[in-house]
């Protein structure tokens, strides 16, 4: 399954966005994170100011080792960030901050999608751990027959996740935007990097669906291949 030359083609395009989008983002994390906010105001301090306006001074802003490991748990209700945006006070720090507390007033006021997303995290964990479980128990056994509509259940699961947690993140990011102008914490000439930085980061996302989708694509395809 892995050698068939239909399989490169849907994936290489996915595989090209993708990387695609990660030098998006390094190069606009990169260049951002060098440019601090005229306030000073850490990414911390951004995501506490945000959370407060919101009435949400219950929900902790809590450091994190890694990169870009940021993100705000539903289950905990709680925001973490990534030790360089916690601590960092640049235009990057500050952005991504500002997109996580999105996330906590999108929990707030029981954002439809984001609540599909929740539901949807433990069938999706199932979904990407018996895929491969799967996949190679009907290529060793010769049963990609069986195997095969299967895994694509299981990947119009992991598809659908994808394609709800875009507009999640896009709506995360507009509310970002939105917090940090109308409360004051970025001033008018720092837009531009926000808005780079949030959009680059998006752009992973969209690697995600669209190469979720090609794979899906592919099964499907394969699994009528098989019976003609």
């Amino acid at each position: 399954m892995f050698f068939d030359p239909k399989y490169l083609l849907f994936m290489i395009p996915g595989l090209l966005i993708g990387i695609w989008a990660q030098i998006k983002l390094s190069s606009a994390f990169g260049k951002y994170s060098q440019i601090g906010v005229a306030s000073g105001m850490t990414g911390a301090e951004a995501a506490r100011r945000i959370l407060n306006a919101a009435g949400l001074s219950e929900v902790p802003v809590e450091a994190v080792p890694g990169h870009l490991t940021d993100h705000y748990d539903p289950t905990k209700r709680a925001l973490f960030l990534s030790e360089d945006n916690f601590q960092g006070s640049s235009i990057a720090a500050v952005g991504v901050a500002a997109h996580e507390a999105g996330h906590a007033l999108q929990h707030q006021q029981s954002y439809a999608l984001l609540n599909l997303r929740m539901a949807l995290v433990p069938v999706t964990q199932f979904a990407s751990m018996a895929y491969m479980g799967i996949l190679l128990l009907g290529m060793f056994l010769g049963l990609m027959k069986i195997a095969l509509p299967i895994i694509i259940v299981l990947f119009a699961i992991i598809s659908l996740f994808q394609l709800v947690t875009l507009p999640v993140e896009y709506d995360a990011s507009a509310r970002a935007k939105d917090q940090l102008f109308r409360l004051g914490l970025v001033r008018e000439t720092e837009r531009e990097g926000v808005s780079k930085v949030l959009n680059a980061a998006a752009l992973t996302y969209v690697a995600a669906l669209v190469s979720s989708m090609l794979t899906l694509l592919y099964y499907i395809t394969a699994s009528r291949d098989s019976r003609s």
